[in-house]
């Protein structure tokens, strides 16, 4: 196992291919942001095809080299670009689950870039969207001794942030689950990421022995309890579009396809 932030993190989305199907088939599978393809090339491996979307020409240079190193090139590519223009290269429904994971947080308007992400998915097809919580990091701003972060964190909206002025948005899960209502998305599962992983002391981890498969069954443990969502450092939901449900309420006929 690598360090336990990591592989909270790929249980995540291991988590969401499962819920997809992905178990039992092969799935197309977009990674928007997916950086260097840590993901993706173990995603290649379990027998899915998968392309990343990244703005970062290093990033997707370092995809190619992991790809061609773990001889997955024919079930990985790589596209640069990003939310905005999205829909230019990955053709419209053809997608079985999206990964937005750690990209919200960076994009001028999260509405937009889900509704992006909809039009390349498929009838019932599945979106997992890890943000940053605001509750979590105000917990640990306080602990550092930084109080008027920490108030500024809980007096802020991710509907009133300015990523330019404050950084990387956060958020709270009600504001995420809200934002995928929006574009005809529903929630049917959320997990509360990183709950202790980032509080605990490297140095415990490191040198207890057998602490750092103990942290991990504890991470896995809460992230189903609502009581630790406020307290985790990222928040998972994974929500299914339902092109007949999202027609009717954008007040479109119902009628066909």
């Amino acid at each position: 196992m690598g360090p336990v932030r990591t592989e909270v993190m790929w249980q995540s989305v291991l988590d969401a291919v499962t819920l997809a199907g992905g178990d039992a088939t092969p799935l197309d599978i977009l990674d928007l942001g997916g950086g260097t393809g840590s993901d993706a090339v173990r995603l290649a491996h379990a027998g899915h095809r998968v392309t990343v979307v990244d703005p970062s020409p290093d990033a997707l240079a370092s995809l190619h080299r992991r790809s061609v190193e773990e001889g997955v090139t024919e079930a990985v590519a790589g596209i640069q670009g990003d939310t905005a223009d999205l829909t230019e290269h990955v053709d419209a429904g053809s997608v079985d689950l999206v990964l937005c994971h750690g990209v919200l947080e960076h994009v001028d308007d999260p509405a937009q870039a889900l509704s992006s992400v909809t039009k390349v998915m498929r009838q019932g097809g599945l979106v997992s969207v890890v943000v940053a919580s605001r509750h979590g990091a105000m917990f640990a701003r306080a602990l550092a001794g930084d109080f008027a972060q920490a108030e500024r964190l809980f007096t802020t909206s991710a509907g009133e942030w300015d990523i330019r002025a404050d950084g990387p948005r956060r958020f709270v899960l009600r504001e995420v689950q809200d934002l995928l209502a929006g574009q005809g998305l529903a929630v049917i599962d959320t997990n509360a990421l990183r709950v202790f992983a980032d509080l605990v002391p490297s140095s415990i981890v490191d040198t207890e022995p057998g602490a750092r498969d103990q942290l991990y069954a504890l991470e896995q443990l809460v992230k189903k309890s609502p009581d630790f969502a406020a307290l985790s450092a990222g928040l998972q939901s994974i929500a299914r579009l339902d092109w007949h449900q999202e027609h009717i309420d954008r007040g479109g006929n119902s009628g066909a396809l």
